[in-house]
């Protein structure tokens, strides 16, 4: 099993957009087969932050789920949206210990 956090910096006053839009991917995403997401906000460090949190089998599914939810238009919408709201983003990828 992995853990997957994309983590995102967002312009300044742009959280409640982000919000919504990712509110929206998620139902996509649903649509698509991922399980499992949450959705994280910054409480300490650095303002703005913004975490997508997934959980899969393996790093194989992942791949897999990522090329389905590329492939989709109405998250390529989406995405288009949230692109302006961001200024940066990284992820990380962890085994969940057992």
């Amino acid at each position: 099993m992995i853990v997957v956090r994309n983590v995102f910096r967002l312009k300044f006053g742009k959280a409640k957009e982000v919000k919504t839009l990712f509110k929206e991917a998620q139902k996509i995403d649903i649509g698509h087969g991922t399980v499992g997401m949450r959705m994280l906000t910054d409480l300490t460090g650095p303002s703005y932050t913004y975490v997508v949190e997934t959980t899969h089998k393996s790093l194989s599914e992942f791949e897999n789920d990522l090329q389905t939810m590329f492939a989709s238009k109405e998250w390529a919408e989406v995405y288009q949206k949230m692109i302006p709201l961001m200024d940066s983003g990284y992820r990380e990828i962890f085994t969940v210990v057992d």
